[in-house]
């Protein structure tokens, strides 16, 4: 069976820093991958290589059977849906817009709807809507929607291209606890209707849901740790990854941590910085 995405010893250099150093890495059916790291640590970086927006300096590879090198990479990112908290810039062109078309303008990869919908498009928008508890938003302007509304609001929009990949870049940056449990409940949704694979980025743990399989850890631009989460999510490789003293403990089937700050530890890190 062919992988999702698959890395051969990816490096990534720019000038004189290494920013990603000899990744192998590889993503396969009915996995849900939670990419951890400081900042800085590589994961961005990662992500515009995976959406082919960033050429490797050496190494291969391949995502959704596209060969690097090989490949039109336009086709491959039509293939992937990408939800950034960076997308928050793009507001206030969206303000007025209804939530129905802003979804909808998904499938054609525009900011903002200029293309003739169909019916079939509405009902698609609509289901949508309805998977994600938004039924009560049909017609509301985009800027009358609470941060946790907006965000759900554009996962759909990715979701209406119907991509094998959705990307999910520290979603939840600005929600509160309440609406961070929402998306994440969402989140669930979208798994369960094994609609797409799902790449999660962020720097908390305690976001790993029971429905996501594994883990990938970064520090420096290289692999800590890269499997089933269960092995991965051990407290060596956390406290290795963010650099502080970190126990972990499972609770209703999710990870939470535990912070021992210890002066020397502290007073370590910011002498890097």
């Amino acid at each position: 069976m062919e992988a999702i995405i698959q890395m051969n010893n990816v490096s990534l250099i720019k000038g004189n820093r290494v920013i990603l150093k000899e990744l192998n890495w590889e993503v396969n059916e009915k996995e849900h991958w939670v990419i951890l790291g400081l900042n800085g640590s590589g994961k961005t970086s990662l992500l515009n290589i995976v959406t082919g927006y960033q050429y490797p300096t050496k190494g291969e590879v391949t995502v959704l059977g596209n060969v690097f090198g090989k490949t039109n990479l336009p086709n491959l990112r039509k293939q992937i849906g990408f939800v950034s908290s960076a997308l928050d810039a793009f507001q206030s062109t969206l303000a007025s817009e209804s939530v129905e078309d802003i979804i909808i303008s998904g499938k054609f990869a525009s900011i903002g709807l200029y293309e003739k919908t169909t019916d079939e498009d509405r009902k698609q928008a609509e289901q949508l809507m309805h998977m994600f508890r938004m039924n009560h938003l049909q017609g509301k302007a985009y800027d009358t929607l609470s941060q946790g509304e907006k965000r759900k609001t554009l996962i759909a929009r990715a979701l209406m291209a119907q991509p094998k990949l959705l990307i999910l870049d520290e979603p939840s940056v600005g929600l509160d606890i309440l609406t961070r449990e929402e998306l994440l409940w969402s989140i669930k949704e979208i798994i369960a209707s094994q609609r797409c694979h799902i790449l999660y980025v962020t720097h908390y743990i305690e976001e790993i849901i029971e429905e996501m399989t594994h883990v990938l850890v970064l520090k420096e631009g290289k692999i800590i740790a890269s499997g089933k989460k269960e092995e991965v999510l051990i407290d060596q490789h956390l406290s290795e990854a963010f650099q502080l003293d970190i126990s972990l403990r499972w609770e209703n089937k999710r990870p939470w941590v535990s912070i021992h700050h210890k002066a020397e530890t502290l007073h370590s890190s910011y002498d890097k910085s």
